[in-house]
This record gives C-alpha cells, structure tokens and sequence, in this order.
C-alpha cells in the first residue's frame, strides 16, 4: 500500500496516446496518459471506459454529440459507444478500465499499444 502521486507519475513520459499502467484495482487497470491530437474513432464491444481529466480539456466526439470534459470532470463511455477523443492542446488523463481493454477497441491497428507500460 503505497500513496500515488499523480503530477510525479505523469512526469515520468511524454508519449501520447500510450497509456501507462499506475495501478490495479481488481480486475481493473489505473492508466495514465498523454493525449493530443486526433485519435481514431473506435468502441469497446465488452468494456466500459471512464476518462478523468487531470489537466487540459478532452474532447469527446459520439457519432450523436460532442462532449467537452474539463479538469476534474470525469465521463463513463458504456461499452459499444463509439467514440473519437480529441485533445486540441496536450491532456492528462486517468483512465480506468478492465485489464482485458485495448486503447484502440475494436480497431486494431499500429495506434494500438497491447502491451502497457508500469510506471
């Protein structure tokens, strides 16, 4: 049992959209990551998704709306929903996901980073 310390964490990569391991939770992956730019539109048929903004603002386009999720707010995409994240100016995220989740879903591609790095 050991305290976190999120700034500290996201201090020690610069990659985007390479999300890294910072803890578990049952069944459960505690990510972190660097998002800018546009990633690709995608879903999760089995996983639901939640994004916590730690700094910066994350767009989320839906194929029915956009959703702009600012600092300390946090949006759950339910498993099947496709989405597109966009990050106009570089965004720190925490994502919570099962261990089973790829970054890319359904779209398997060479954005798709299956083996997370720990931090």
């Amino acid at each position: 049992m050991e305290k976190v310390n999120i700034s500290e964490k996201f201090s020690l990569f610069n990659e985007h959209w390479s999300p890294k391991i910072a803890g578990e939770i049952n069944d459960t992956h505690v990510k972190f990551a660097k998002l800018k730019g546009e990633f690709i539109w995608h879903s999760h048929e089995y996983e639901d998704e939640m994004f916590l903004v730690v700094k910066g603002t994350l767009l989320l386009k839906f194929r029915d709306k956009d959703v702009r999720v600012n600092e300390g707010e946090f949006i759950i995409v339910p498993k099947g929903v496709e989405h597109l994240p966009v990050a106009e100016e570089e965004v720190h995220v925490l994502l919570l996901e099962p261990k089973s989740t790829l970054n890319t879903g359904d779209q398997v591609n060479e954005r798709t980073v299956a083996e997370l790095d720990s931090i």
